[in-house]
């Protein structure tokens, strides 16, 4: 186990490095600059920088968790679960615990306190998101991250099915804040996918709260 550190700046970088070292362990890649870069370390950065841009004062409680919201998360495939709306429920609410356990692990080895352990371990798992301003922020983040660069290849993917689509795209803007959904609408999106974006958001609004 490494001494804690007793600088709070050393800290925290300490615990990135530590998230980020246990992502760079994804045998999924991704090419960026024609380099292959591990994809849950990817996407954590993509949360870190989506944050910095929403919520540039934001706590080191939400900082942490932001990026490792999906640490590890390759150890957990969505195939371990029935190909059902409820194997994807119970998945979901898997890698939520599984989560929080792999970073409260790597906070208490880099010397963070229990209540700082335990925020970070209820914002990865959106605990409260209807009333927590910092688990809201966290989520607008993912839904941003997802809009900004998984979009486009989802719906290219399901193409002939548009309603699947569209379900996608709804059930995202459902859980976006008022802030978010602005930051979605400023994203450099094709004129094919924001009509998609356009009648998901006409079927969210239709769809009751």
């Amino acid at each position: 186990m490494n001494a804690p550190h007793p600088d709070p700046v050393a800290r925290f970088r300490a615990a990135i490095d530590a998230f980020d070292a246990a992502n760079a362990q994804d045998p999924n890649t991704t090419l960026v600059d024609g380099q292959p870069v591990p994809d849950e370390l990817l996407y954590a950065r993509r949360m870190s920088a989506w944050l910095d841009k929403l919520e540039p004062a934001a706590s080191e409680s939400l900082r942490l968790a932001v990026r490792c919201q999906h640490l590890c998360r390759w150890m957990i495939p969505r195939s371990s679960y029935p190909q059902t709306r409820l194997g994807y429920l119970e998945w979901r609410t898997a890698l939520g615990r599984f989560h929080a356990e792999q970073a409260a692990d790597i906070l208490r080895r880099v010397g963070y306190d229990d209540a700082t352990v335990g925020r970070v371990q209820s914002l990865v798992r959106k605990q409260n998101l209807k009333t927590d301003p910092e688990a809201q922020t966290l989520e607008d983040v993912a839904c941003l991250v997802f809009l900004e660069n998984d979009f486009a290849d989802f719906a290219t993917k399901h193409a002939s099915e548009e309603p699947k689509v569209l379900n996608i795209l709804a059930r995202t803007w459902k859980k976006m804040s008022e802030r978010g959904r602005t930051a979605a609408l400023e994203l450099p999106l094709s004129k094919g996918e924001r009509k998609l974006v356009e009648k998901a958001v006409g079927q969210a609004s239709e769809r009751p709260q």
